[in-house]
C-alpha cells in the first residue's frame, strides 16, 4: 500500500498537491464554520441524573438564567440615584425578568451592593448572551457617573468569559510557537525549503481536522475545546510526521545520489534516483508514520466511551488531526519531495545536529547512552524506575472539579467579581445552588429533612400549581467542593425511594465522577487492547509492547505528578501566573493521558522502527539497541524539543486549565524523549536480550500471516 502511494506521488506530484490544496480551501472555508456550532459544556453527562433533572427543571420552574454585579464604593448610599436608575433601565430591557433592590442586598462591612439580574425563560442561548453583554454595559455605566467600581459575570457571561480567555490563550501559544518551530526547524536542516515542509503538512493536517469536525457538527454536538485540541496536536504531530520523513529522505538521498556531485550538478540519471529515495522514504518512514498515527489514534478513541460532550469530542477531534496529518505525510509530503526534494541537501556523515559538523559518527551522544544502559541495565532500570514513580506520588492525591473564576488571572471581571464578593459577603454568596425537585407524591417529611442535612448555607423552596418543590440550597464552600458534593451525596442516600431528583453543578461534578469510574476501565481495557495489536503487528514481539506500555506509564505517572504538586497543591504555581486550587481542573488531566499516551508511543515506534531494522539485518540484540538509538536519537529530540516548544507555549498564557495542559504535555513529551527513551527503553531492551522479540509459536504463525512487513 505504501509502495503504491509513494508511486502515485512520485508519478503524479502536481495530482496529489493539487487534491491536498483543495483540501486546504475546504478546510478554512467550510471547515471554519464549526466555529458558529459549539458547546462550552465540559461536565454533562448524557443519560445522568443531574441531567435529567435539569431538564425537568427547564419544563417546570419559570425562572431563567441570571448574572449578578457587585458595586463597590466606599459609600454606597451616597449613589443611591445613579444606582436605583441603572437598576430600573435594567428592568425595561426585554428579556430581563427581574431585578430586586440593589439595597436590599448590602454587604457586612457597608461597602458593596451586590445586585442579581434575572432573565426570563426560554431565551435561545443567542439571545440571552446577547442580553446579558446589554445589561453589563448598562450596569458598567454607573462607574462612568459616580466614583464606584463595578464588576459583571455570572451565568452566561462567565461561560464566554472562561470560553474567551481558553481561545486567546490558544491564538497566543500558536502566534508565538510557530515563529519558533520554523527558527528551530532552520537550525535542523540548515536550509529554509526543508525546513518549511513540516509546516505546509502542519496547515493542511488543521484544514483537514476542521472539515472534519465540521462533518461531526452536523451529526453531533463538539465542544469548543476541541477545536483548541485539534490545533494544538495538529501542529506538533504533523511536524513529527514530517521531521521523520524529511531526515529519513536525505539519509535515502545520500545513497542514492552522492553529496559532492549532487552540489556540482553533474549528478546523471537525477531524477530516477530522486523517486527511488522518495519511494524508499515512504516505504520505510512512512510505515512507522502509518503505525504511529494509528497508535495515537487508537489512544485517543479510548475517550469515546465516556458519555460526556467534552471527552467524546476530545476522541473525535483528536483521532480526526491524527489521521488527516498521517495521510499528509505519506501522500502530500512525497509530492512535495518530488517536485522541490531534489534542492534540499542529503544527509552527511560529518553532519550533527543543528548542522554543526564534526568527524564523529551522526548520533554518536545517544549511541554512547545506549551502551551505557546496556552495560549498566539493572542499576539503569532501578534507578529511572525509582525516580519516576518518586515523581508520579502526587497524581495519587489528583482531584479534579469544574473549577470557578480563579481560574482566570487577577484583573478579569469574573475573577474581579469573585473576590470582591468573597471579600465582602459571607460565605455562601454567589455559589451556584444544589437544585432539588421533590415531586407531589413524595413524602410530608421529606423537604424538612433535606432541609436539616448539614453543609447548608442557605435554602430557598418555591411550590409549583401541581404540587412540585423546588427547593435551592446554597452549599457551602465552593461550587463543587467537598461540601457541596457532599451535599448531593447525602441528599441521594437520604430520599431512599422517594421521588426527589438532584442537579447543579455539584451534581453535575458527581456525575461525571461516577461516570469516570464506570467506564474508564472499559477506555482503558480498548486503548491498551488496540495498543497491543498495533504494537504486535509492528514488531512481531509479545514483551515488547508490554514493556512499552509499562514504561510509558510511567512517565506520564510523572507528568501528572508534577501537574499536581504545581496546581493541586500550590507548589511553584505563582512562577507560572497562577495559584495552587485544590483541585485540577476537569479538563485537563483526560486531555493529558490521551496526548500525551499516543506521544510516547510515537517516540516509542520512531525507535523501535529501527532497532527492528538492525535486528533483522544483524540479528545481534545488543547492536540492535545501540544502532536503533544512534539513528533514531537525533529525531526524537528534535521532535520532543519541537512539541516541548508548541506545548510550552501554552504556558505563556493566564487560563489555569490550558496552563495545567501545557505544563503536563510539556513534561510529559520531553521525560518521555529523555529519560525513559534514551535510559529506560536501551536498559530495558538489553534485560530482555533476543526474548524481546519472541513470541509464541501461535502468535508467530498469526504476525507472519496479518502482520505488516515491508
Amino acid at each position: 500500500m505504501l509502495s503504491a502511494l509513494a508511486r502515485v506521488a512520485t508519478r503524479r506530484p502536481l495530482t496529489v498537491i493539487l487534491i491536498w490544496l483543495l483540501l486546504l480551501v475546504a478546510g478554512f472555508g467550510l471547515g471554519t464554520r464549526v466555529f458558529g456550532d459549539l458547546e462550552g459544556a465540559v461536565e454533562v453527562v448524557e443519560g445522568s441524573e443531574a441531567q435529567r433533572t435539569e431538564d425537568l427543571l427547564d419544563r417546570l420552574s419559570t425562572e431563567g438564567a441570571s448574572i449578578e454585579a457587585i458595586v463597590e464604593a466606599r459609600d454606597p448610599g451616597a449613589l443611591r440615584p445613579a444606582i436605583e436608575q441603572a437598576a430600573a433601565d435594567v428592568r425595561k430591557m426585554a428579556g430581563v425578568a427581574a431585578v430586586p433592590d440593589p439595597y436590599g442586598m448590602p454587604s457586612q462591612d457597608g461597602k458593596a451592593l451586590l445586585i442579581p439580574v434575572e432573565f426570563t425563560h426560554g431565551l435561545e442561548d443567542d439571545d440571552e448572551e446577547e442580553l446579558a453583554e446589554e445589561v453589563a454595559g448598562r450596569l458598567h455605566a454607573i462607574e462612568d457617573t459616580t466614583d464606584a467600581t463595578v464588576h459583571v459575570s455570572g451565568g452566561p457571561l462567565l461561560g464566554v468569559q472562561l470560553g474567551g480567555q481558553a481561545q486567546e490563550d490558544v491564538a497566543s501559544a500558536e502566534i508565538i510557537s510557530l515563529p519558533v518551530v520554523l527558527i528551530v526547524l532552520l537550525l535542523i536542516f540548515g536550509g529554509l525549503r526543508a525546513a518549511a515542509l513540516p509546516l505546509v503538512v502542519t496547515v493542511c493536517g488543521v484544514a483537514g481536522a476542521f472539515l472534519a469536525l465540521y462533518g461531526f457538527s452536523l451529526v453531533t454536538d463538539v465542544s469548543v475545546y476541541a477545536v483548541q485540541v485539534t490545533t494544538m496536536l495538529g501542529l506538533g504531530l504533523a511536524v513529527d510526521y514530517a521531521l521523520l520523513m524529511v531526515v529519513r529522505f536525505r539519509e535515502e538521498r545520500a545513497v542514492s545520489v552522492g553529496a559532492d556531485s549532487l552540489e556540482r550538478g553533474s549528478a546523471p540519471g537525477r531524477e530516477g534516483s530522486l523517486a527511488d529515495a522518495v519511494e524508499r522514504t515512504v516505504a520505510k518512514a512512512g510505515r512507522t508514520v502509518m503505525f504511529s498515527g494509528l497508535t495515537v489514534a487508537v489512544c485517543l478513541t479510548g475517550l469515546m466511551v465516556f458519555p460526556n460532550l467534552f471527552l467524546r469530542s476530545m476522541g473525535l477531534a483528536a483521532a480526526a488531526v491524527v489521521v488527516v496529518d498521517m495521510l499528509a505525510a505519506v501522500t502530500l509530503l512525497p509530492a512535495l519531495l518530488t517536485k522541490f526534494g531534489g534542492k534540499i541537501a542529503p544527509a552527511s556523515p560529518r553532519k550533527r545536529l543543528f548542522g554543526r559538523t564534526s568527524e564523529r559518527e551522526p548520533g554518536h551522544v545517544f549511541a554512547r547512552l545506549a551502551r551505557f544502559s546496556a552495560r549498566r541495565p539493572v542499576a539503569v532500570t532501578a534507578t529511572v524506575v525509582a525516580g519516576l514513580v518518586l515523581v508520579a506520588l502526587p497524581a495519587t492525591q489528583m482531584t479534579m472539579n469544574l473549577g470557578d473564576a480563579r481560574q482566570l488571572k487577577q484583573g478579569t471581571e469574573a475573577r474581579e467579581l469573585y473576590d470582591s464578593v468573597r471579600a465582602h459577603y459571607p460565605e455562601g454568596t454567589g455559589v451556584d445552588p444544589v437544585s432539588v425537585v421533590i415531586m407531589p407524591n413524595a413524602g410530608p417529611e421529606c423537604e424538612r429533612r433535606i432541609r436539616a442535612l448539614p453543609g447548608i448555607a442557605h435554602a430557598e423552596s418555591t411550590r409549583t400549581s401541581n404540587g412540585t418543590v423546588l427547593l435551592d440550597l446554597t452549599p457551602k464552600g465552593t461550587v463543587d467542593g467537598a461540601q457541596a458534593t457532599g451535599l448531593v451525596e447525602r441528599i441521594r442516600d437520604l430520599r431512599g425511594a422517594e421521588p426527589v431528583h438532584v442537579t447543579g453543578n455539584a451534581a453535575h461534578m458527581v456525575d461525571f465522577r461516577a461516570m469516570l469510574a464506570e467506564r474508564a476501565p472499559w477506555a482503558v481495557l480498548i486503548v491498551l487492547a488496540g495498543i497491543f495489536a498495533l504494537l504486535f503487528a509492528f514488531t512481531g514481539s509479545l514483551l515488547i509492547p508490554l514493556r512499552t506500555i509499562l514504561t510509558t506509564l510511567l512517565s506520564l505517572g510523572a507528568a501528572l505528578g508534577v501537574v499536581t504538586w504545581v496546581f493541586q497543591d500550590g507548589h511553584l504555581a505563582g512562577w507560572l501566573g497562577a495559584e495552587g486550587l485544590g483541585a485540577l481542573s476537569l479538563t485537563a488531566p483526560p486531555l493529558i493521558i490521551a496526548i500525551a499516551f499516543g506521544l510516547a508511543m510515537d517516540y516509542e515506534l520512531f525507535i523501535l522502527a529501527r532497532m527492528r531494522e538492525e535486528w533483522l539485518r544483524s540479528g545481534d540484540h545488543r547492536a540492535a539497541v545501540v544502532t536503533g538509538l544512534r539513528q533514531s536519537g537525533r529525531v526524537v529530540t528534535c521532535a520532543a524539543v519541537l512539541l516541548a516548544i508548541v506545548f510550552g507555549a501554552f504556558m505563556t498564557g493566564s487560563f489555569s486549565p490550558i496552563l495545567q495542559i501545557g505544563l503536563g504535555l510539556t513534561l510529559a513529551v520531553l521525560i518521555d524523549a529523555t529519560v525513559v527513551r534514551m535510559l529506560l527503553v536501551p536498559a530495558t531492551m538489553t534485560l530482555l536480550g533476543g526474548r524481546a522479540w519472541w513470541a509464541p509459536r501461535r502468535m508467530r504463525r498469526v504476525y507472519d500471516r496479518i502482520g505488516l512487513k515491508e
